[in-house]
């Protein structure tokens, strides 16, 4: 709207269509500007095009048939699963494509409730409250003063909480598994300092809920602290069916209070019924068994082990998340386009996705994953390595 105000402005005190493409051309010269200065940093981000469902075995568009897939947030390999595609589409014929509302107005169906209490009990908590993504999810908790305190550092967190102790509430943030790096919060001691302090503990659990802890439900269940942990943010569209949407899960005043004031929840159309359905059944596969998510152990153990024995550095430890530590962000793009070219999608990560000369390949491990389909992906990095001096 500003924007159509300053343009009807501009030809109201005589402006022309030439000042506006005079803008025009300016806005592109920068534009193209930042873009050269991207690809010669070497820190493009190419979009490969796939032309097959999500899996551990991929087609690429154009060709690249039988290409093996080790960088989807596909944990539990259930975004193509039989029964989960059967769900979504039941939903869809039952329930329609979407709501064309927000949930308040005419956008609650009967799954969205269902899903939001089936949510709650996974997590063992009292209600839930659908979003459509953990970033709006996460966006409807943080409208408050932030302290940043250093990654995983205990006496900097000590020294925030000291520093908020003038606010009424305090909440401590931390995702629970690190994306990038492949580490997990040291939640214990988080929650022992929260309680010292008068805290509550809240954890993004994107890259945990689906398949960390016993029963896969998260950091919070793998270390012990269930009852610490006050508020959970989470994701559908990583192990649960990787479709889309997220939520947040807690106390029941807390999950009232967010259907009336979070601006995303109250602002945005509500989850389509396909992607509920998905979602659904995916936590229904994981409430019957705990087969699927007890599987990712041994998985991601091989191939930390081989890689580590061949000579690579792997961050983080005992999660799927498995970053190739490389450093140099020519080399991680390089290293991933060879790596294509033997069969193996992964993609290079460097600034501003992670720091400067922390360039990586991150690695990620699925349940659907073979023990062959690791062995025949560490022979590739064995080789590519070695050709490109990443390897003695």
């Amino acid at each position: 709207m500003w924007c159509g105000a300053a343009v009807r402005a501009v030809r109201g005190a005589g402006g022309s269509r030439a000042a506006s493409g005079a803008a025009a051309a300016q806005l592109r010269r920068w534009l193209e500007g930042e873009l050269d200065g991207i690809r010669g940093a070497g820190t493009w981000k190419s979009e490969r095009v796939i032309a097959s469902r999500q899996g551990p075995h991929l087609r690429l568009a154009g060709g690249g048939a039988g290409i093996l897939n080790f960088c989807a947030n596909n944990y539990l390999g259930l975004s193509s699963h039989p029964q989960v595609i059967r769900a979504a589409v039941q939903a869809l014929e039952e329930f329609g494509a979407g709501l064309s509302s927000v949930r308040f107005i005419c956008g609650t169906q009967s799954i969205h409730k269902d899903l939001e209490e089936k949510i709650a009990r996974f997590h063992q908590r009292e209600d839930a409250i659908l979003y459509a993504s953990c970033f709006d999810a996460n966006a409807g908790i943080f409208e408050a003063n932030k302290y940043r305190y250093k990654h995983m550092d205990m006496h900097d967190l000590e020294a925030k909480l000291q520093d908020a102790q003038k606010h009424r509430l305090r909440l401590v943030a931390t995702d629970g598994a690190f994306s990038m790096d492949g580490d997990i919060a040291p939640l214990r001691e988080i929650c022992q300092l929260a309680q010292k302090y008068d805290a509550l503990v809240f954890i993004d659990e994107c890259h945990a809920t689906g398949f960390l802890g016993p029963n896969g439900r998260g950091t919070d269940e793998l270390l012990g602290v269930m009852d610490k942990v006050t508020i959970i943010n989470s994701t559908l569209g990583k192990a649960l069916g990787g479709a889309a949407g997220g939520y947040t899960t807690g106390p029941k005043p807390l999950i009232d209070l967010l259907r009336q004031r979070s601006r995303p929840y109250l602002f945005s159309n509500s989850l389509p019924p396909a992607v509920v359905g998905c979602a659904s059944k995916a936590l229904d596969l994981l409430m019957e068994s705990n087969a699927i998510a007890q599987s990712m152990a041994a998985k991601t153990q091989r191939f930390r082990s081989k890689m580590t024995a061949a000579g690579f550095t792997i961050s983080g430890k005992d999660h799927p998340i498995c970053p190739v530590m490389l450093g140099d962000a020519r080399l991680a793009a390089v290293m991933a386009e060879d790596m294509l070219s033997r069969g193996i999608y992964v993609i290079g990560f460097s600034y501003p996705v992670v720091p400067k000369g922390k360039a990586r390949i991150r690695v990620q491990i699925s349940a659907v994953h073979s023990d062959e389909d690791i062995d025949r992906c560490v022979e590739a990095f064995i080789e590519v390595g070695r050709k490109h001096g990443a390897l003695p």
